[in-house]
């Protein structure tokens, strides 16, 4: 009988199961290196389309492809074992119609092995949500901050301030839920709404800008690594500055290239190592 040890991959059903439960922790990832290392921390990878602006430097989310995600997710699965990873579905590959988001997101899973996807939206994507549900594609919701709207919404801007604001996403959560969403993702809204959100929602709120009392909580990777700039939202904590670290190693680099230090015969083959006899 083999000795190694079988790990098993949470579900979507595990995540919605901890509703009020243990913090669920998450993480986004877009390569196989960066999931392997945060694989066994977290509950959840998200394979989220900032990576638009973390890895290829965009603006806003909005010039995403469908194909980018897949092959991002494919990576990220790849290198993960443990965590449940979810797929966001790229600006104008689901707001269309059902079957557009059903074509798109089955796509998804055939070809990356992801467990769900994520689509941004409220009492407006309803529908679609229950459409998708109902057709086996689970479905992590996401409302409040909608970077894939930051159009329409004047921008990157806190969400919840006004009552008119409050009500709507208070309703646009109940609505994702009641849709068949397994969880959904509330992001850059204020923390009085967010914990009203959380306590009023019968599926596990995830935090991102919002409230302590969240059912979990998700940072951009980069972000809490320090490996995306000295800008950054008020709600990240970095944990580690590893944006000073590779530029520090890369200038060290630099120099020993430009002085002939590096490399040295150590570093290289068929290079004949001097004889020890005399």
């Amino acid at each position: 009988m083999s000795s190694d040890v079988v790990t098993k991959r949470i579900s979507t059903r595990d995540i919605r199961q901890r509703k009020a439960g243990i913090p669920i922790v998450a993480l986004t990832a877009y390569s196989t290196p960066m999931a392997r290392l945060l694989d066994r921390h977290v509950d959840l990878l998200l394979v989220g389309d900032s990576l638009g602006m973390v890895v290829y430097g965009m603006e806003t989310t909005i010039g995403v492809t469908l194909d980018m995600m897949i092959a991002h997710a494919r990576a990220v699965v790849r290198g993960s074992g443990h965590a449940c990873v979810i797929v966001d579905l790229p600006f104008g590959s689901y707001q269309e119609s059902p079957e557009q988001a059903f074509r798109n997101s089955a796509r998804v899973l055939m070809e990356t092995g992801a467990a769900g996807v994520k689509l941004e939206g409220g009492s407006e994507m309803a529908h679609t949500i229950e459409f998708l549900v109902k057709r086996g594609i689970p479905v992590l919701g996401h409302v409040g901050l909608r970077p894939q709207s930051v159009h329409t919404m004047g921008g990157f801007r806190t969400q919840g301030k006004g009552s008119d604001e409050a009500r709507k996403i208070l309703a646009d959560a109940k609505a994702v839920a009641d849709a068949g969403a397994f969880a959904l993702v509330l992001e850059g809204t204020v923390e009085p709404v967010a914990r009203i959100v959380t306590a009023e929602v019968a599926v596990p709120v995830i935090g991102i800008g919002a409230s302590p009392a969240c059912d979990g909580q998700i940072l951009v990777v980069e972000d809490m690594l320090g490996l995306s700039g000295e800008t950054v939202p008020k709600f990240v904590k970095r944990y580690a500055d590893l944006g000073d670290a590779v530029d520090n190693a890369a200038g060290r680099y630099a120099f020993d290239v430009r002085a002939r230090t590096f490399p040295t015969t150590e570093q290289c083959t068929g290079v004949e190592k001097p004889s020890s006899d005399h």
